[in-house]
């Protein structure tokens, strides 16, 4: 290991030869990854790779041994073709090389938060900037065809297969041919705000990856209704509001508790549920600028009038952009109204990792059969869109109706 600065013990993220290849001068042999950069280790001459004396994770510093590089033959007569002086530096450098003791074996560490050791991607050629991306990402260079010179993969070309791998193309779906819509008439191209842009790709992820069904039914709401009025009255004197939508949190963390699997996310192995014992609950809020989620976090532990008071101050917060990122993460279960705008039913996609989101629209007056006779009742339309790996129907149903009784009951709401 030649002088690489300040840093010690830097841990290998790749190594790009394998024995018996020929290398020359400044070629890359391996690729180490610090906190602060990547960096590739070249060769110091011209020769054939022996042995590779370290592995991928392995640490090193100034001075270790990684490579046996035999320059004999027609590779240690390329290695003398300048002057004497360069061949007393190779001289001592092959020196040097022969003496250092090869690193001993490191055995795994045993802390629980340690981390795996970085992907290797083998031969690919690309530079360790392009690298250090791919990983962090979650990119498998090696199924990435590079544009760059000698096939090297290029940035752009990450970038082209995450957009194949989210929007159109990616899984096998063909893309949607373009077409020129002005030769039809007149067009209007309008930039797509930054907040779509962003969380476009995540809505589409989701989609795409969780098998959603929609389970529909409705929600007694009459007296829930006269007693919001009666609350909502008070609070505007107070400077807040109280809507449907604090009583929405209130009967989905009754059925959360009641049904604790929908209050969970698949494991990373798919193979488990990870059930959470606190209930934060996203609320979708309408901005100018596209759909935002801010988090309500306990919502168990909060009463109508705390939660309407909060509910009030987020969604000012949010229509004014001042977003931060705790505002919008952690959250277990979500909700999206529409009963301001209108509508009859709808499909909302699951906020994954989460595996079920509630939707409400519009509530109207129906005619309601009652013992032996129609009475008006304010019926309110309600959609759980839920992951089929982690909840059935028959358990959506269930709780869907926990949530449809426990609004028709304001009493199990303010308790």
């Amino acid at each position: 290991m030649p002088n690489i600065g300040d840093f010690d013990n830097v841990p290998v993220v790749e190594i790009q030869v394998k024995p018996g290849d020929e290398v020359k001068a400044d070629d890359p042999l391996i690729t180490l990854e610090s906190d602060k950069a990547a960096m590739d280790v070249p060769s110091p001459e011209t020769g054939r790779v022996a042995e590779i004396l370290v592995g991928i994770g392995d640490k090193v510093s100034e001075g270790s041994a990684i490579i046996r590089l035999d320059v004999s033959g027609e590779a240690k007569a390329e290695s003398k073709s300048g002057n004497g002086k360069s061949d007393d530096v190779a001289s001592e450098t092959r020196q040097k090389t022969a003496k250092a003791p090869a690193p001993e074996p490191v055995a795994p560490e045993s802390d629980e938060h340690s981390l795996p050791a970085p992907k290797d991607f083998g031969s690919v050629h690309a530079s360790p900037s392009v690298r250090r991306i791919a990983r962090e990402l979650g990119v498998d260079l090696t199924k990435i065809s590079g544009t760059g010179d000698k096939g090297r993969v290029t940035k752009d070309d990450v970038k082209h297969h995450i957009a194949l791998s989210e929007g159109g193309g990616g899984s096998g779906i063909p893309e949607i041919p373009a077409q020129d819509f002005a030769k039809y008439g007149p067009i209007e191209t309008k930039p797509m705000s930054r907040l779509k842009k962003l969380t476009g790709p995540s809505l589409h992820r989701a989609w795409l990856n969780v098998p959603h069904v929609t389970n529909a039914d409705e929600a007694d709401i009459t007296d829930l209704e006269a007693y919001r009025k009666t609350l909502d009255e008070s609070a505007k004197a107070k400077g807040y509001r109280v809507t449907l939508v604090a009583f929405l949190l209130k009967s989905a963390v009754s059925a959360l508790k009641e049904y604790p699997d929908v209050n969970s996310s698949l494991a990373p192995s798919k193979d488990a549920l990870i059930l959470k014992r606190y209930y934060n609950i996203g609320v979708a809020v309408d901005t100018p600028d596209g759909l935002v989620v801010p988090v309500i976090r306990d919502v168990d532990r909060k009463g109508i009038l705390e939660l309407s008071q909060e509910l009030t101050s987020v969604s000012a917060r949010m229509r004014e952009g001042k977003i931060t990122p705790a505002d919008i993460t952690g959250s277990t279960f979500s909700i999206s109204s529409l009963g301001g705008i209108g509508g009859t039913t709808f499909t909302p996609i699951v906020n994954a990792p989460e595996v079920a989101i509630l939707g409400a629209v519009r509530a109207k007056i129906q005619p309601v059969w009652n013992d032996g006779t129609f009475e008006p009742r304010l019926m309110l339309p309600l959609c759980l869109s839920y992951d089929h790996r982690a909840i059935d129907g028959a358990l959506a149903a269930r709780f869907l109706r926990k949530i449809c009784d426990a609004l028709a009951d304001v009493r199990q709401l303010v308790l």
